[in-house]
């Protein structure tokens, strides 16, 4: 979803102060932001700033980062994946169902999961690509289709050690201990397995989309398709591509939840396509880029979490959450396009 409207900066040296401070301001609005929300935070609850809390912070936070990369894959070639949310989701229930019921191993469970969230991408492409059904309608069906096939297994109830199948049975596997290791653990007792993932997935992606002719091609594809195609590009490729990481990423984001909470609840995917977005748009908005880049929407995962935490943490009602959220993803969309188209 780049925009080929974005005004294109004028020469460093020709602008005055005003406006060169002004772009300072802008560009690092989200991270002035940021610190001025950990200040006010700490002096308001001093707890706020220790080791521990900030590591839950980015614990918190981990998959919707992660997922949200993958909605920002897909916006880069000019679409926007709304099933990411429901396959972590149905990620989920499929790990638990491998272990308790069909009582496999880390070692085929993480397998099997991650080929699910590529099919499911893969299922995303063929409808978009082949079929031409504008991409948020072939993935708001899909989340759809996921969101009631995820229930079907199970007959709606979530899944844990000692689950009475419908047969009358009980089912009698359990979680592997390693696999639980992915989302309980951290390295050095610091940092949270799921962190370092998240870390993992960011520089990959970054450096994919940021550094690597792949990469350029995903944006030139959603630029301006047409012009890419006439350029020699496979844009149908690119798109298969995009979705297939976004999916892929997803069924990440579900392995992670999985072994965090240790069962498969239905209910475990019904925020994360939504602040998966958040954090994706407002990664538009890191460094004035005014374009889908994993870098920021690993900063506005952070944020939100920050905020959130904070918020929390000052006994403020969890009910003025996504207000809150939605304010913060208003105003900072506003500040970027529309204080840029100002000055433009």
């Amino acid at each position: 979803m780049t925009s080929d409207s974005d005004a294109v900066p004028a020469p460093a040296a020709s602008l005055h102060p005003v406006h060169r401070l002004g772009d300072l301001v802008r560009n690092g609005a989200i991270f002035i932001l940021l610190a001025a929300l950990m200040v006010g935070f700490t002096l308001a609850q001093p707890a706020f700033i220790g080791i521990n809390n900030l590591m839950s912070i980015l614990q918190a936070v981990a998959v919707v980062a992660i997922l949200g990369a993958g909605v920002t894959i897909s916006m880069a070639v000019g679409g926007f994946d709304l099933s990411v949310g429901a396959t972590a989701a149905s990620s989920v229930m499929a790990a638990s169902y491998a272990m308790i019921v069909w009582r496999l191993g880390v070692f085929e469970t993480v397998p099997l999961v991650l080929a699910f969230g590529a099919a499911v991408g893969l299922i995303n492409a063929f409808l978009i690509v082949r079929l031409r059904i504008p991409d948020m309608l072939a993935t708001l069906a899909m989340m759809f289709l996921l969101t009631g096939l995820q229930l079907i297994p199970t007959a709606g109830r979530s899944i844990s050690a000692g689950l009475i199948l419908e047969d009358g049975s009980t089912a009698l596997g359990k979680y592997d201990p390693l696999f639980l290791t992915i989302g309980r653990t951290s390295i050095g007792g610091v940092i949270p397995v799921p962190v370092l993932l998240t870390l993992i997935v960011a520089v990959v992606l970054y450096v994919l989309t940021e550094h690597t002719r792949a990469g350029r091609l995903l944006f030139a594809t959603g630029g301006n398709e047409l012009a890419a195609r006439l350029a020699g590009v496979s844009t149908a490729r690119m798109k298969v591509l995009s979705y297939v990481i976004s999916g892929t990423l997803a069924s990440i984001g579900g392995i992670v939840v999985a072994a965090r909470v240790g069962r498969g609840d239905v209910s475990s995917g019904s925020s994360l396509m939504m602040d998966a977005v958040a954090a994706s748009l407002i990664g538009f908005t890191v460094l004035g880029l005014r374009r889908p880049n994993v870098f920021g929407t690993v900063v506005g995962a952070v944020f939100v979490g920050v905020l959130l935490n904070g918020l929390t943490m000052l006994n403020a009602p969890y009910y003025t959450q996504d207000f809150v959220k939605g304010a913060v993803l208003v105003g900072a969309l506003a500040m970027t396009y529309g204080l840029g188209r100002t000055r433009s």
